[in-house]
């Protein structure tokens, strides 16, 4: 990494919000194909609350390339923003590849499903929160149900009379 970015990124960390997108803004507009600093500029203007400016970041990151864990974070974070931005079918797309690329990725899965309740489809939301749920969790108690949460889960409008 380049000296300014480790000083956007601390800027960052320490909550100077504003400097660090100074500084990152700075960075994209000096190197606009490099996908790491389009991926930390996007981030930037989520935390300002900026969310319409950081989509062009989020895409152009995630159509140059990043390495996976940085993908997987573009990723979730133009899935989010564009939910934010009640652009759901965009969201809806985007967490779907984002699931295809990284399966074993339930933050992805978990803001998918909030995406799913946006789009009416409750049922697949809770579906999904629920398998989620039963893959993540260590508590002994939701675990001591597993098997008749994972087997409602998908049956959650199904009655038996």
């Amino acid at each position: 990494m380049n000296n300014k970015l480790d000083k956007a990124l601390a800027l960052r960390k320490d909550g100077n919000h504003k400097e660090s997108n100074e500084l990152l803004s700075e960075l994209v507009k000096e190197f606009p194909d490099d996908a790491l600093y389009n991926y930390q500029c996007a981030w930037s203007f989520d935390i300002l609350g900026e969310e319409e400016k950081a989509v062009p970041f989020y895409e152009n990151a995630i159509k140059i390339g990043l390495p996976s864990k940085d993908m997987e974070g573009a990723i979730l974070g133009l899935g989010s923003t564009y939910r934010a931005l009640g652009e759901y079918e965009k969201s809806k797309d985007i967490f779907l590849k984002g699931m295809e690329l990284f399966p074993d990725n339930y933050v992805i899965k978990v803001f998918y499903s909030m995406t799913l309740y946006n789009l009416k489809e409750h049922s697949k939301a809770m579906e999904l929160l629920l398998k989620c749920l039963l893959k993540t969790t260590n508590d002994n108690e939701i675990l001591s149900y597993k098997k008749a949460l994972h087997f409602y889960s998908d049956k959650l409008d199904q009655t038996w009379k």
